[in-house]
């Protein structure tokens, strides 16, 4: 039986705060980059392999650390913070870890969570993610698939709420991505020492999102990255 703290967490109705973060679609909309179900999924394939690869490999890594087999908290987040040159990204990672941390601690209480609180008051969303599914019993492999999955499950709704997509064309689009996020989970959870982990580059991503807070000042925006 897979882990319940995996599927609890993807769901939608996990009171995360995951709901005011678009993984950066908001601004691809805004710029005219992502116009319908068929940009989408590039958008999400680029997403998936980069962000999401980043996300995923640290998830897993979160799992052995969180059984005490893995790299310190503080090394982990050092090197997260390593692979995410953006400012807004960080901020976005470290709202979503936090915001996902006070339903995870009701939840799932554990001195795991203390420690990582411990670590940084704001923990990365992925290192939240591996943290509880280590506690729950899941795997590297769980942790992965579900941060990678997140990656674009939320950037997927948002666009629904931006475009006015159909929700049906949307969910396939997603499903689509099967082979690639097959891909990046395997490449994720291979275990390795935390300085040896993934860091594809995403530019475009990184310049959106710090293009995003700006103009999330100067005007009404909905979603906060």
């Amino acid at each position: 039986m897979g882990s319940l703290a995996a599927l609890t967490l993807a769901d939608a109705r996990f009171p995360g705060g995951g709901h005011v973060h678009s993984g950066g679609l908001e601004e691809a909309v805004a710029r005219g980059l992502v116009t319908g179900v068929g940009d989408l999924g590039s958008f999400l394939a680029g997403r998936l392999r980069t962000a999401g690869l980043v996300a995923a490999a640290f998830a897993a890594a979160a799992v052995e650390s969180a059984n005490g087999r893995g790299a310190p908290w503080p090394v982990l987040d050092a090197e997260l913070d390593a692979r995410t040159p953006a400012a807004a990204q960080r901020d976005a990672s470290r709202a979503q870890g936090r915001a996902a941390l006070r339903a995870a601690r009701v939840a799932w209480p554990s001195p795991v969570l203390d420690a990582l609180v411990a670590a940084n008051p704001r923990p990365h969303h992925p290192l939240l993610v591996g943290a509880v599914v280590g506690i729950d019993g899941g795997s590297p492999a769980e942790a992965a698939q579900c941060a990678a999955y997140l990656a674009v499950s939320g950037p997927a709704s948002a666009a629904v709420r931006l475009l006015g997509l159909d929700p049906f064309a949307v969910n396939a689009a997603v499903v689509a991505l099967r082979p690639v996020l097959d891909a990046v989970v395997a490449e994720a959870a291979g275990p390795r020492p935390a300085d040896r982990l993934p860091a594809p580059g995403a530019p475009v991503l990184d310049l959106m999102a710090q293009a995003h807070v700006r103009h999330h000042r100067e005007q009404v925006r909905l979603f906060v990255s």
